[in-house]
């Protein structure tokens, strides 16, 4: 399973289900007592299921780290587990939720077997298509490169991080009767004044840090005749336009991460 820091949770969930919440509307969270958020790592989504609900907020994760920060969540208790081996009997929850859990996961059917499991009523799953990302930027060549170095990822990755709405079909394999599927699209803008991220995600362009995380994923999904080396060269040159941009304070970049929620019931 793919691990990630509690800043890298952070930023990337910044504003996620504060435009709206209407895609959640399946989960029926008013009527609910007692909710297990799974991989719910800083809590971010644990904190949305606690303010929409009266209900009993758990969340469960396998990095006590990130429980850390979870646990400061308010009305929200943290519990540390594996998602496959639930630390929780039979018919434990009535909402069973992970978001962008499943995608990092070798066997994400297995994951769902066991929301079942200990679930009396509804598995919600929310998950980012990833093949369906959204960019626009003042630097021309992010655009396009950014496109093909994310199709090269998810061609090389050993999870499928673009799941999306195939997650339907998963929960039937688990036995689940699938309830419905809702569409939210997480905007996230990069604008002046930049902060400190923002500064820092433009020199790690630039360096070549930010792709070098996912070298061998990308060697194995780049086609036989292009090379780790010159995708590199273009996404440093990219990142040095991105750097000047930001100097002259004329950089903007906008992205759009459709997410999936797929319910199903027990």
């Amino acid at each position: 399973m793919r691990r990630f820091s509690e800043s890298y949770l952070r930023r990337t969930r910044q504003g996620m289900w504060d435009d709206s919440r209407a895609a959640l509307a399946d989960l029926d969270l008013d009527g609910r007592d007692r909710i297990l958020d799974v991989g719910c790592g800083t809590g971010e989504f644990s904190r949305v299921l606690a303010e929409s609900s009266s209900a009993d907020v758990v969340g469960v994760d396998a990095d006590t780290d990130l429980l850390s920060v979870a646990a400061d969540r308010e009305r929200v208790a943290v519990v540390a587990g594996d998602a496959t081996r639930l630390p929780f009997p039979d018919d434990s929850f009535d909402l069973v939720v992970c978001q962008a859990l499943l995608v990092n996961l070798p066997d994400p059917a297995a994951a769902l077997s066991e929301f079942a499991r200990v679930s009396t009523d509804l598995v919600a799953a929310v998950e980012p298509d990833n093949a369906a990302v959204g960019v626009d930027s003042t630097v021309e060549a992010e655009v396009s490169l950014e496109r093909r170095v994310r199709d090269a990822f998810l061609d090389g990755v050993q999870t499928n991080v673009a799941l999306g709405e195939r997650v339907s079909g998963l929960c039937s394999d688990a036995g689940l009767s699938v309830v419905g599927t809702r569409r939210y699209h997480h905007r996230k803008l990069v604008e002046p004044p930049y902060d400190e991220h923002d500064v820092r995600s433009a020199a790690k362009k630039a360096t070549g840090e930010g792709l070098d995380r996912h070298e061998a994923d990308l060697k194995r999904g780049l086609a036989d005749d292009v090379s780790y080396e010159s995708v590199r060269r273009e996404w440093r040159q990219m990142g040095r336009e991105v750097v000047q941009q930001i100097r002259d304070g004329a950089y903007r970049r906008a992205e759009v991460v459709p997410f999936d929620v797929t319910t199903g019931r027990v």
